[in-house]
């Protein structure tokens, strides 16, 4: 092994996450051949003496991947509390330490199960959102009709959650007349997912196997038996799991975002439609009313008659009323709003001496 710098070889040891390790180091607790680190140190610990709180910390060992036709009756756990079998039973002992299924197959499915201690491939490959294809092979009774078939391509509620989208293919083989074996591909795995589906359509599963996770198969791996993975297996899964984004990530160009489940959800369209005005305007008056000599709102300001923005008296107006030229809310000599007293007037109403001839006002 080469040197590294000691808060990736701590970590990789399992001590902490490396920032933690980074606190441990400028704590002082860390020592290399006797002295005390600091960060930026490197280490080898093939060579180097690494000690956490005078406690020498061995050297991390290589992940081990391996791949397990898993058998009917078989448990994909550790150990299990009615003492049926499990799927480590079937792994040789000098490998077992640290191992944990990747995901599960239920006690009667059989097929491809990964065992690993390396947890972060395990999560890239088992969590929906990595987008990770597993790819089964099932018969259930009878043949359901294309309608059903694309019920469950499309997803179908399952205790109150909608599945994923799916792709499921007919599969034929030899001799099967009254029933129908069916490729399916899933990129989640909840428990129970594929019987619970082909049952909610009127056809219960008979037999179902696993045949790939991701792009890895081995067809010729017999039921209850192990091997490791090659590297290029290995490389394959880290691929698949890098393609995939954490929930909430942004999509390619839109900063799209996606739900709880992973799945992305389209960015929200642009808002159309008239824009919203702004409220009316009350303070100093606008370039174009200094300009006119109009005053802002109330007396003694630069227009002709201390009026509110008008001229002779008017609130908006130049005459006396609030809105039009007399004195009236929008006439034009002091009535409300009309000719000789009435609405939209001549007259003069009860809004003040006629201020001369002004404009219209706000209408």
């Amino acid at each position: 092994m080469t040197a590294e710098r000691l808060q990736k070889v701590l970590a990789r040891a399992g001590v902490a996450s490396r920032r933690k390790v980074e606190e441990m180091i400028a704590a002082g607790r860390v020592t290399v051949n006797g002295e005390v680190a600091s960060l930026g140190d490197k280490a080898d610990p093939a060579v180097d003496h690494v000690k956490l709180d005078g406690k020498r910390i061995e050297a991390a060992h290589p992940h081990k991947y391996l791949l397990l036709n898993k058998p009917r009756a078989v448990m994909s756990t550790r150990e299990d509390p009615e003492g049926r079998p499990t799927v480590l039973e079937l792994v040789p002992a000098r490998l077992r330490k640290a191992l944990v299924p990747v995901g599960r197959l239920d006690f009667l499915t059989e097929g491809l199960l990964l065992l690993t201690d390396d947890g972060e491939l395990a999560q890239r490959v088992a969590h929906p959102r990595y987008g990770c294809t597993k790819t089964y092979e099932v018969k259930v009774r009878g043949t359901p009709d294309e309608r059903k078939v694309d019920r469950l391509r499309r997803g179908i509620p399952i205790d109150g959650k909608r599945t994923r989208p799916a792709k499921i293919d007919a599969r034929a083989v030899p001799g099967e007349s009254e029933n129908s074996w069916w490729t399916v591909e899933l990129t989640e795995g909840r428990t129970r997912q594929l019987r619970e589906m082909f049952q909610r359509v009127g056809h219960p599963v008979m037999k179902l196997r696993r045949v790939a996770i991701g792009p890895v198969r081995d067809p010729g791996l017999p039921p209850g038996a192990v091997r490791e993975l090659t590297a290029a297996e290995v490389e394959s899964l880290r691929r698949v799991g890098r393609k995939g984004r954490p929930a909430g990530g942004k999509g390619k160009g839109q900063g799209a975002t996606r739900d709880r489940s992973g799945w992305a959800k389209a960015a929200p369209k642009p808002k159309t439609g008239k824009p919203k005005t702004g409220k009316k305007r009350s303070g100093g008056p606008s370039p174009a009313e200094a300009g006119a000599g109009r005053g802002p709102r109330g007396g003694g300001a630069p227009g002709h008659g201390g009026a509110p923005e008008g001229r002779g008296g008017g609130l908006r107006g130049r005459g006396g009323g609030p809105g039009g030229r007399g004195g009236g809310p929008r006439g034009r000599s002091g009535a409300p709003a009309g000719r000789g007293g009435g609405p939209g007037g001549r007259s003069r109403g009860p809004g003040g001496p006629r201020g001369g001839r002004g404009g219209r006002g706000n209408r």
